[in-house]
């Protein structure tokens, strides 16, 4: 997992950065190509109704396709010359723009995003600007998912991969999950993981957030919580450069990859290897891929902030 920072840095709002077409079309070009090679197995499942339990998931669980991925947005303060550019007269967020000496092109307008989804996005830059400033808590080991299936024996509806069979078995399940709180490890903090939990698990469980205290809760070393950074760069689209955003969908699907290689499921049809966090070995494994994450999800909130400071007024 890299540790550097985003690729191509985020353009400030400000002044406005011009650039030919056959500067800015073979960027589109490359953008769209390599997003649909990541994104050809995921494509090729919908087709076949075959869904993969790790890869798909980020399409399934978010509102954002494949196409829209591939679409290629330069973000703020660019302006796009030429008449491929002017097609995007007719996208949600541009505007037209004219020099002093007359050329013609669009640019992103951040009052137009800012319309559309600026009530959503002031509860995302609650949570990202509160999450950034937090120390990553690295002591849940995944047991996330594990709450989830808690007493799936009595209940075998909370399965929410009821194709996957689980390592241990039901039993050996609620017995991890069950030493789990025992030890203070089931300490979820994000209430989308949260509220799958099961009432048996939720008894268990010191904390129980909400959307509303999720300022409060969210810390930099969940994995879910790095995982919404895709959906915030997604909901700040065209603003947000498409850069941004893929390195987003990349980030996403890494803690996705190890969240579900964490899990109680047997994935090893699909070529993943357990993280047993039931062993201490476990455990020391997941805390440190859970702190490289952490650390990548802090460099992507550094570059996402300014963005949704720019389209989100207080009050």
């Amino acid at each position: 997992m890299p540790t550097t920072a985003p690729t191509d840095p985020v353009q400030t709002v400000g002044a406005p950065s011009v650039r030919a077409e056959d500067e800015w079309l073979p960027e589109a070009e490359a953008h769209r190509e390599r997003v649909e090679a990541l994104t050809a197995g995921h494509r090729e499942r919908a087709s076949a109704g075959e869904p993969h339990p790790v890869e798909d998931f980020l399409f399934s669980y978010y509102r954002f396709r494949p196409g829209q991925l591939a679409r290629w947005h330069p973000g703020a303060g660019v302006v796009l010359l030429g008449g491929a550019a002017r097609e995007r007269l007719d996208w949600r967020g541009y505007a037209a723009w004219t020099a002093d000496d007359g050329r013609e092109g669009v640019v992103v307008d951040p009052a137009a995003v800012a319309a559309s989804q600026s009530r959503r996005l002031g509860h995302v830059r609650d949570v990202v600007a509160a999450t950034r400033g937090r120390t990553p808590e690295l002591g849940c080991f995944g047991l996330h998912e594990w709450a989830m299936v808690h007493g799936s024996a009595s209940d075998p509806s909370v399965l929410r991969h009821e194709r996957q069979p689980l390592r241990l078995g039901a039993a050996g399940t609620d017995a991890v999950v069950e030493e789990g709180a025992r030890r203070g490890w089931l300490r979820c903090t994000h209430v989308d993981a949260f509220r799958f939990y099961p009432p048996s698990a939720v008894a268990l469980s010191p904390l129980e957030p909400t959307r509303e205290t999720q300022p409060a809760l969210e810390q930099p070393g969940c994995l879910h919580a790095g995982m919404d950074l895709y959906r915030a760069a997604f909901l700040l689209v065209p603003l947000a450069p498409s850069s941004l955003v893929l390195e987003a969908f990349l980030h996403a699907r890494a803690i996705r990859e190890l969240d579900m290689r964490a899990s109680p499921y047997d994935l090893s049809r699909y070529g993943r290897e357990p993280v047993r966090v039931e062993t201490a070995e476990g455990r020391a494994q997941y805390a440190a891929e859970q702190r490289a994450l952490a650390a990548r999800g802090q460099l992507l909130r550094d570059a996402l902030l300014p963005l949704l400071d720019a389209v989100v007024t207080d009050g």
